[in-house]
């Protein structure tokens, strides 16, 4: 059997080695990669020898997949967990605590953003529940629509706004309700007579474990090490050009005839190459669209007395030109250990993707000033590192599960094609590893 996985991020390594496990040396397995290498935004770069990720650093540590996989490929002892500290949040020239008892910024009560949005804005969530709630079941709206409607335009832009540009690198104005708060669509589909009654349903219980999980390493040993499970021929710097179907499977240009292929491309990759065979697959995956970001790691010297607290996200329409700072070496123990104080900023939110234009010299720069103005603190780096990505995340609009739903419906039609990827069901590390694996059992199952 001979199986074609298009592109080489995280889902793509992950399918491939589903593949692999089942069907063991025999399978003819080809991994074709744009880029220069695999790994799509995860990438592990190198800082005073030291190995720091410069796309995601962290994934959702409830969720199942990568600590599965960690131990499947005995890396168990790559997990690493935060210290417990909380980020801040830098609005109207200040910072705030990260209000508690929110979801993704949406508090379930006045008391949870009390200090951070003003008087007018605390009265209009207390009287929210005296107000008629318009929702229609299993209807979708952008998250900046219902929040902004019920609780006011000062929750989403310093509450809301911060955390979904730091999931989504987008806004509240470009993120659906259902796809992003799937627990809140539930509560308001069954029934929650407000949005702070809603918000309450689908606040997740409490819990001691821990939110996130990393690896000590970095990403680079996880990647790795799926590569080397997966054994495929890689084919870098290569772009699939054309998807065909023929009488006894598909012909992927440039590699020619196999049996099954896997499409672990970004949206738009996928809209193109299903063009020919599944058009109306082709019109869903186009409507897609992606927001771009950078990232800076700054190295400054041990002793930096950085606050107290793992980052420091900005609310929208600050003077700063960063959305967010990650201070590594608060939020993670093992950087703690280390001989340079880590910090990441990031740039870049969905329709505004200008410091991509700017040179690495103009980020750093950017990274260093905004970095003083939020810590007060002379900021002087010994070592700077930058890396872009354009077109790294999509954004689930309003409307987002509807529409994977009809582009899935359409690709299950066609024996021996399968997707995966970031625009399914969840940006984040574990849902892509859990698309790749969704993919495999599908070419599996045919």
């Amino acid at each position: 059997m001979r199986v074609v996985v298009v592109g080489g991020g995280i889902s793509g390594l992950v399918a491939a080695y589903r593949l692999r496990t089942a069907l063991g040396p025999e399978l003819e397995l080809v991994l074709l990669e744009r880029r220069d290498r695999v790994g799509g935004i995860l990438h592990t770069g190198e800082m005073a020898g030291e190995p720091v990720d410069l796309g995601a650093e962290a994934f959702v540590g409830r969720r199942p997949e990568i600590p599965a996989l960690l131990a499947e490929l005995d890396l168990s002892e790559q997990l690493v967990h935060p210290a417990g500290r909380r980020p801040l949040i830098w609005s109207g020239g200040t910072a705030h605590p990260l209000p508690e008892r929110t979801l993704m910024g949406i508090p379930a009560g006045p008391e949870a953003v009390a200090g951070l949005v003003d008087a007018d804005t605390l009265e209009r969530i207390t009287t929210e529940p005296t107000r008629p709630l318009r929702w229609e079941r299993g209807g979708d709206v952008t998250v900046a629509e219902l929040v902004g409607d019920r609780f006011g335009a000062q929750v989403v832009r310093r509450s809301v706004d911060p955390l979904l540009g730091g999931v989504y690198a987008g806004r509240a104005e470009s993120i659906g309700v259902r796809a992003a708060l799937p627990t809140l669509a539930a509560a308001l589909d069954a029934g929650a007579p407000n949005l702070t009654r809603a918000v309450a349903d689908a606040l997740p219980p409490p819990s001691t474990a821990p939110v996130f999980g990393g690896l000590r390493d970095g990403y680079r040993v996880l990647l790795d090490a799926l590569r080397e499970a997966a054994a495929p021929k890689v084919e870098t710097d290569t772009a699939a050009t054309g998807l065909t179907r023929t009488a006894t499977g598909w012909r992927v240009d440039p590699i020619g005839a196999v049996d099954a292929v896997i499409l672990a491309t970004p949206a738009p990759v996928t809209a193109t190459l299903l063009g020919a065979v599944a058009p109306a697959a082709a019109a869903v995956a186009a409507t897609i669209e992606l927001s771009s970001s950078a990232v800076v790691a700054l190295g400054l010297p041990a002793d930096t007395p950085l606050p107290d607290n793992s980052g420091i996200l900005v609310a929208t329409g600050e003077s700063l030109r960063a959305k967010a700072f990650t201070l590594s070496s608060r939020k993670w123990p093992h950087f703690a250990e280390r001989d340079v104080a880590l910090v990441r900023a990031s740039f870049g939110r969905f329709g505004d993707d200008t410091p991509l234009s700017w040179s690495d010299e103009d980020l750093v720069a950017a990274a260093v000033a905004d970095l003083s103005t939020v810590t007060g603190l002379p900021i002087r780096p010994q070592t700077a590192l930058v890396q872009r990505w354009r077109g790294g995340l999509p954004q689930y609009a309003a409307g987002h599960t509807t529409r994977i739903a009809e582009l899935e419906s359409a690709v299950a039609a066609l024996p021996g094609l399968a997707i995966a990827g970031a625009y399914l069901h969840g940006v984040g590390v574990p849902a892509c590893a859990a698309s790749g694996t969704a993919a495999a059992q599908r070419i599996l199952s045919r």
